[in-house]
Formats: structure tokens, C-alpha cells, sequence
């Protein structure tokens, strides 16, 4: 059985030996031929020799682009400035009227609390304002008093070291004024009446941002979802939701502690200029805090202003006082009141912040300069949230 097996076998193996092979013939071997090497492309001698040059082209087509898109935005804006100033309004007084609008909402229904933050503040602020002129009334009389003989004071200190202008320097000053405004007056008419074109945008602009103010406070969530859903794809909706909800924090707390700063700085120069007795004291209070919303050169500005006024009024040692509290308020805002309570919001630079304000006046005066610092604190605020990955 065993030997049948082996030649049952041997059959099989001997089969499939003549169909692979041929008899006599040796067996075969699978050679493999070596690859064919490639010819290696050489870069271009650019890219061996200065490679940091087409990294910068690189860079430098996209910032092209992107400064193109922004010159296109703000040359759309330019066009439609009153709108843009507006809605800028519109989301200042949303972000501060927010927290009250729902500290109401709790208390009143959605509609009634919007109503009571929007007229009590306005109520407020047109009260300010009348304390302001009644004050100003009030003291005309006796100002106009101390005004004259200001400049009397201001004539006699400029005679003196270090300036010595003579009394013809001044005379001669004064009639160039005079003359200079006889000459010009029709231009200088015509810039008044303009300007009462400007106070008409002025009133329709501020009528424009209380009505979009109305819809940011009452329904500011659902505009900005169906802004999302309507604008972006599906898939681009939870990123660009994250960046949004990003800018509105940082624009909001960017306002409030502006508000907080430049509250802060009134009262202090306020106190100040009433211990020292100096005339206009309520408007000139009122002045610094409006200013204080131009960062670093505002307040300044303000108080430059009243150390005018001190000089014209109280004399040179009461100017002198002023000008103390320019540099105290001063160091103040910028190592304790910025830092502390700008915390929340989105922290730049001093030097960022000079140039930011520098390039707003340029391209949109004093707009321009108030708008700057919020828009760039934004805009880094949206880039950061862009890059973030969520967990």
C-alpha cells in the first residue's frame, strides 16, 4: 500500500514536472531587473539660493489681498458713513444697556424693559445736559468778567520770561485776527451753514441708531442667528459662531470699561477743578469725559483745554495745578484703571493703540480715531477665536 502511495505520488510530481518543465532542460529562475532610477527635477536656482524670498512673495500676495479687501471695505463704509457711525452707535448703546435691559426682563416683559433702559437713559443723559447749559447761563455774566481780564493776565505773563513778546507782537496778533475774519467772513458763512447740514446728519444718525438699538436689545440673538444661518454654510456656521460671540464679548467689555475709565477720569478732574475753583468746571468735566473715549491723546486734549480756561481765570498758578493733574490722571488711567479694569476685554499694546488711533484720525478724523482701537481689539479678538480648536 505504502509503495502504491509513494508511486501515486511520484506520479503527481513527475505530471506536474512535465507540465512545467521540458526534460533536459534547467530549471528556471525569476531575475529581477534593477528600477530605472528617475531623473531628480533640480529646483530653479531661486528656491536653492534664497529661499526666505519665496516665503516672502508668498506672504506678500496674500497681504495684498487682504489690503485690497480691506481698502474695499472701508471705501464701501466711506460711502455709507452715516449708516456705519449708526450701527456703531447702535452696538455701543447695546452693549452698555444690555446688562440693565435684562436685570429688568426679570421684573418686566422683554418689550417693556428695552423701553425703560432706552428712555432712562436718554431722560438722563438730556438732564446732564440741561444742568450742563443752566450752569453755563448762570455764570456768563461773571465769566465773561474773568475772561477779560484772563486775557489781560495771559498778555502781561506772555511779556515776561521766558517769551518777552512785546505789546506790539500782541497788538499786531490781534489785528491780523480781526483782519483775517473780515476778509474770510463769507467763507467762514458758508462753513456755518454747511455745518448745520452736518447737524442734521448728526440727528438723523442718532435717530437711526436709537431704532437699531430698539432690535439689538429686544431680539439681538435672533438677528445675529438668522444672520448666520442665511450668510454661511452648514459647516462654517459653528466656527464663524464661536469668532462672533468672541467680538461681541470683546467690543462689550471694551465699551464698558471705556465707560468705567472715562467715568472715573470726569469725577477725579471734576473734584479737582471745583477744589481749585476753576471757571466752567461741570462743561469742562463733561469735555474730559467725552474725551476720554480717544485713547492716550483725548484726555490730554481735555485737560489741555481746561489748563486754558484755569490760566484765563484763576491765573498762572491755578493753570500750574492743572497741568499737575494732567500728568497724576494721566499715570493713573494708563498703570491702573486700564489694566484693571480692561481685563476682560482684549488687552493691545500702547504702541498698537498709538498707531491705531494715529491711522483712524487719518483716515476718518476723529470717528475714525474713537472707532479704531474698538475695531482692531475686535478683529484680533475674531482672528484668535478663527484659530482656536475647540475640545
Amino acid at each position: 500500500m505504502e509503495g502504491e502511495a509513494g508511486r501515486r505520488a511520484a506520479g503527481r510530481g513527475g505530471g506536474r514536472r512535465s507540465e512545467s518543465s521540458v526534460l533536459g532542460s534547467r530549471p528556471a529562475y525569476s531575475v529581477r531587473l534593477p528600477a530605472l532610477s528617475r531623473p531628480q527635477r533640480r529646483a530653479p536656482r531661486a528656491e536653492r539660493t534664497v529661499p526666505w524670498l519665496r516665503v516672502a512673495a508668498a506672504y506678500s500676495w496674500r497681504l495684498i489681498l487682504v489690503g485690497a479687501v480691506v481698502y474695499g471695505v472701508f471705501i464701501v463704509l466711506g460711502s455709507f458713513h452715516l449708516i456705519a457711525v449708526a450701527l456703531f452707535l447702535a452696538l455701543v448703546v447695546t452693549s452698555v444697556l444690555r446688562p440693565l435691559t435684562d436685570l429688568l426682563n426679570r421684573l418686566l416683559p422683554r418689550p417693556l424693559s428695552v423701553a425703560v433702559a432706552l428712555v432712562g437713559s436718554l431722560l438722563l443723559v438730556l438732564g446732564l445736559l440741561a444742568l450742563v447749559g443752566s450752569s453755563v447761563a448762570s455764570e456768563s455774566a461773571g465769566l465773561a468778567r474773568e475772561f477779560r481780564g484772563g486775557v489781560g493776565r495771559i498778555e502781561q505773563w506772555l511779556q515776561g520770561p521766558p517769551f518777552r513778546l512785546g505789546p506790539g507782537a500782541l497788538s499786531e496778533f490781534q489785528r491780523q485776527v480781526t483782519r483775517y475774519v473780515s476778509t474770510h467772513r463769507a467763507a467762514l458763512l458758508s462753513s456755518a451753514v454747511s455745518e448745520l447740514g452736518r447737524v442734521v446728519e448728526l440727528v438723523t444718525g442718532g435717530a437711526l441708531a436709537l431704532f437699531a438699538s430698539v432690535f439689538f436689545l429686544h431680539s439681538g440673538e435672533r438677528l445675529w442667528g438668522w444672520t448666520r444661518d442665511q450668510l454661511l454654510p452648514s459647516g462654517a456656521r459653528p466656527v464663524w459662531d464661536r469668532a462672533g460671540r468672541a467680538a461681541w464679548r470683546t467690543f462689550a467689555g471694551y465699551t464698558r470699561g471705556i465707560i468705567i475709565v472715562a467715568a472715573t477720569n470726569a469725577v477725579l478732574v471734576g473734584v479737582a477743578l471745583l477744589v481749585l475753583r476753576v471757571p466752567l468746571a461741570l462743561p469742562l468735566t463733561l469735555l474730559e469725559f467725552f474725551a476720554a473715549f480717544v485713547p492716550l491723546v483725548g484726555s490730554p486734549i481735555a485737560l489741555g483745554v481746561a489748563t486754558v480756561v484755569a490760566l484765563a481765570g484763576r491765573g498762572p498758578l491755578t493753570a500750574a495745578g492743572v497741568l499737575v493733574l494732567i500728568v497724576v490722571i494721566g499715570q493713573l488711567e494708563g498703570h491702573v484703571l486700564h489694566p484693571l479694569v480692561m481685563s476682560w476685554a482684549v488687552r493691545l499694546h500702547p504702541l498698537v493703540v498709538a498707531v491705531s488711533v494715529i491711522a483712524g484720525s487719518i483716515v476718518a478724523g476723529v470717528i475714525g480715531a474713537v472707532v479704531a482701537v474698538p475695531l482692531v481689539s475686535v478683529v484680533w479678538a475674531v482672528l484668535r477665536a478663527l484659530r482656536t480648536v475647540p475640545p
